[in-house]
């Protein structure tokens, strides 16, 4: 909302040394948010002068010119060449003097131009930025204006005017207009304020004689399209006078651009009280006025040329011919005002704001109506609004003000609300005093009746955004000030904060970031395919959501796994010469079971609180989602180095991955090999806790990676990150440190090929008991000395007692002891 401040002073005593600054720090005082400042774009001096004589001389261009002699109120009077036919000698117009600046910049300066010395320039409306048309030049005896030579015409016109701009909030409707923002500067300052909508009601009302319905068959939410309609019929109105200089000047400072008298009145009136108002041409309109819903199939052309097919919800004017207007957001082209207009309808109405804000948005049609309409107008501004608007037409436009007219209203009704003692300075926490909750809410215009234990409040007509006690105690820190709320973090109580589940999620992905990956996180949306390779050990067909209106065409469904994006984001990278890579990503899959139906509960209409039922509809009708972690590793992970050779990401690498997520997520996983359709054979394995299988990892099948266009080998883990957070069975705490030195010593096993390191070394472990501290493979040897059908495993064992030092002989038995739980099991033998 643009305010200009000498239209604001007329209604709020605002300081006259007071900036627009001044005035944006009282808005925002109370809630605004300052936009901008806007001026004219212009520069003196420019000055009222009087034509003394012209002489006419046509040029070889074909163009004739004027040899104007200028009275500016200096001794001598000006040369100024003119190309305008329109003004005469003795006229007064508007000189701008060398050194002044008009909109655009247009620097003014004497110049030779058709051979003579112009010392300045005659200036029409446009070029002050009075308006948009170029009618010749701006003569001041046209606009009743009579100012002595060399009057500063700056000023004259209201040019010096300054406007205000601030940002109004969809719930404070009554903001946008100077009624109302007088009204909050008077708020923010404790300034005088003036009314513009008081009016006694005897002279406000309407005249009779002309028909007006209200004929809403299909009320939306049960709530009439037009709760009141008011017409005024002004006559002989003169459609071609100008509109004083001053109310141009407040609509452009407004953004309202000048559109001839009549017009300019009713977006005038509209600013000023916040109550848009129509004006038809009398003389077209066929009949009386009837408001009613659009009918199918009927068309309306708006005002601004466009014929619309309209809805049957749409509101309309109508009149005998059909359609003249589109309710509260437009006006008909058949009925406009123009400058041959003699007889005006005078219309101020009040329409439902569903209906309003609904038929704007559906023919894409915002206008300063509609978002007036549609945050809710003051019930009881109409009639006060029709009068302004015929009193201007009389006084500017030449009318008479006739006893025509009629109007359909309804009682204003406004129910209390109960505003219990306490609440505000429980809610924001201050200690107001009931004097100041019960002044703050009588400062913005409520009724407040003491009833003992709490206030009976009710709000003024216009803030329909005052609906229960919490919009009252929001006015109430609004108006004693925001400086006032102390700035104090509350204090959560005991047991709040992230869930475990959200702390484990940050841990993984905190220890993951640590180890040197990167976060890649994605969009969820793959192909049916790439769920089907990823999402089952087989490739087997498995269920998937497919979305309605798909972000790409080409990935419309939800993915199942998170591998198929780390693919993508490892191709982008190396496709910009990225090749080496560890990345992962956290985030849900969407796991549909077979035969169910997802997607098909009904949405309950917007405005309507869903019960009990259709909140655990729609909540059914969404896919399992489980969130997962993956991992990728592509390139070397040590970069070749003076004295090192690169080291190439391994199999190891990615097994290593799943051992950060597991330490992370507070659990102890196994990897055994296994086989899935996506992975190199012999290179995939399964990851379990305690024979419960939360994942795999792997290298990745060449011909899959090459159809990821990643050269190279391709190493992929992939882990349900719920379900490994669900079998942590306790809080992952660090692990003390021991005092007393470690014994060391390895085993070497021989096996038969089918028998798994992974079994073999939980054998190990389970048999070596509590002093074991970690076992790990350390070599897979296959050949000479070696049976066929066998292998030699060998085991780096580490044992550590946490109050001795152990001995040689206690880490042997201990060792010993595991060696023949691995001979029971699997038949293992120590290799010589």
């Amino acid at each position: 909302m643009r305010v200009p401040l000498s239209w604001l002073r007329e209604f709020v005593d605002v300081p006259v040394d007071a900036t627009p600054e001044d005035v944006l720090a009282a808005l925002v005082r109370v809630g605004f948010e300052e936009e901008d400042v806007h001026r004219f774009d212009l520069q003196g001096p420019i000055v009222v002068g009087r034509v003394l004589e012209f002489v006419e001389e046509s040029q070889t261009n074909g163009k004739t010119i004027r040899w104007c002699q200028v009275d500016v109120g200096e001794d001598e009077p000006r040369g100024i060449v003119c190309g305008a036919g329109n003004f005469f000698a003795g006229d007064e117009v508007v000189v701008t003097l060398p050194g002044s600046v008009l909109p655009g910049p247009f620097p003014i300066a004497a110049r030779k131009t058709y051979g003579h010395v112009s010392d300045g320039m005659i200036a029409s409306a446009k070029e002050l930025g009075l308006g948009t048309e170029h009618s010749g030049i701006l003569r001041l005896a046209e606009l009743g204006i009579e100012a002595p030579t060399g009057t500063d015409a700056i000023a004259l016109l209201g040019l010096d005017d300054v406007a205000v701009e601030i940002n109004v909030t969809p719930d404070r409707g009554y903001a946008l207009s100077l009624r109302g923002v007088a009204r909050e500067y008077a708020h923010a300052t404790g300034a005088a304020f003036r009314d513009p909508g008081l009016r006694e009601w005897d002279e406000i009302q309407p005249g009779t004689g002309f028909s007006v319905t209200v004929d809403d068959r299909a009320p939306i939410r049960g709530r009439q399209g037009a709760s009141e309609f008011v017409v005024r019929v002004v006559r002989d109105v003169d459609g071609t006078r100008p509109t004083p200089p001053w109310m141009i000047a407040r609509l452009a400072l407004a953004g309202i651009r000048s559109l001839g008298v009549l017009i300019d009145i009713t977006n005038y009136v509209m600013l000023e009280l916040g109550e848009p108002i129509h004006g038809y041409d009398l003389d077209k309109l066929s009949g009386g006025i009837t408001v009613r819903r659009a009918a199918a199939g009927e068309k309306l052309e708006t005002l601004d040329g466009n014929v619309r097919s309209l809805h049957e919800e749409d509101l309309l004017i109508t009149d005998e011919s059909g359609p003249i207007g589109l309710a509260g957001v437009m006006g008909g082209g058949t009925t406009e005002m123009t400058d041959a207009t003699r007889n005006v309808l005078v219309e101020a109405a009040i329409f439902d704001t569903v209906s309003i804000a609904r038929s704007a948005r559906r023919h894409k049609l915002p206008s300063e109506a509609s978002r007036r309409f549609e945050r809710g107008v003051d019930p009881l501004i109409p009639f006060v609004a029709a009068r302004r608007v015929a009193d201007l037409m009389v006084e500017y436009a030449g009318g008479s003000l006739t006893t025509e007219g009629g109007a359909l209203y309804a009682e204003v009704t406004i129910d209390a609300l109960n505003l219990p003692k306490g609440f505000v300075s429980q809610l924001i926490g201050v200690d107001y005093s009931d004097t100041q909750v019960s002044g703050a809410l009588e400062t913005i215009g409520c009724e407040v009746a003491d009833a003992g234990d709490q206030w009976s409040v009710i709000p003024p007509s216009w803030r329909p955004d005052l609906t229960d006690k919490w919009t009252l105690a929001e006015e109430v820190a609004r108006i004693e000030g925001y400086d006032l709320i102390p700035s104090i973090l509350p204090i959560p109580p005991a047991g709040r904060g992230l869930t475990a589940a959200q702390q484990g999620r940050r841990r993984v992905a905190n220890a993951l970031a640590a180890a040197g990956f990167v976060e890649t996180p994605s969009f969820p949306f793959t192909t049916e395919e790439q769920n089907d390779l990823w999402a089952s050990a087989t490739g087997e067909h498995l269920p998937s959501i497919k979305l309605a209106n798909p972000l790409d065409g080409q990935a419309p469904f939800l993915r199942r796994s998170l591998i198929p994006a780390l693919l993508r984001a490892a191709h982008r990278n190396v496709s910009r010469g990225f090749t080496d890579l560890a990345i992962f990503e956290t985030g849900a899959v969407f796991l549909p079971e077979p035969g169910v139906e997802y997607g098909t509960a009904t949405v309950p209409p917007l405005g309507q609180r869903p019960d009990d039922a259709t909140l655990a509809a729609l909540n059914a009708s969404i896919p399992p989602q489980s969130r997962h972690v993956a991992v990728l590793l592509t390139g070397s992970l040590v970069d070749k180095q003076p004295g090192q050779a690169a080291l190439v990401a391994d199999l190891a690498d990615a097994v290593d991955a799943v051992r950060v997520i597991a330490v992370a997520a507070g659990v102890e996983v196994a990897v055994a090999q296994g086989v899935r359709v996506a992975l190199h054979p012999g290179r995939a394995g399964t990851v379990s806790v305690d024979d419960v299988e939360v994942g795999y990892v792997g290298e990745v099948l060449p011909a899959v990676s090459a159809g990821a266009d990643l050269p190279g080998r391709v190493l992929v883990a992939e882990l349900d990150l719920d379900l490994l957070l669900s079998l942590s069975s306790e809080r992952v705490v660090a692990a003390s440190l021991s005092g007393f030195p470690a014994a060391t010593q390895d085993v070497s096993l021989v096996v038969g090929v089918e028998v798994s390191a992974g079994d073999l070394r939980a054998a190990l472990a389970e048999g070596a008991g509590e002093l074991l501290e970690s076992v790990r493979i350390v070599d897979d040897y296959r050949g000479t000395g070696v049976a066929d059908g066998s292998k030699s495993l060998t085991f780096a064992l580490r044992f550590r007692a946490p109050d001795r030092t152990l001995t040689a002989a206690e880490a042997t038995q201990a060792r010993l002891a595991g060696v023949a739980v691995a001979a029971e099991r699997f038949g293992a033998t120590l290799r010589e």
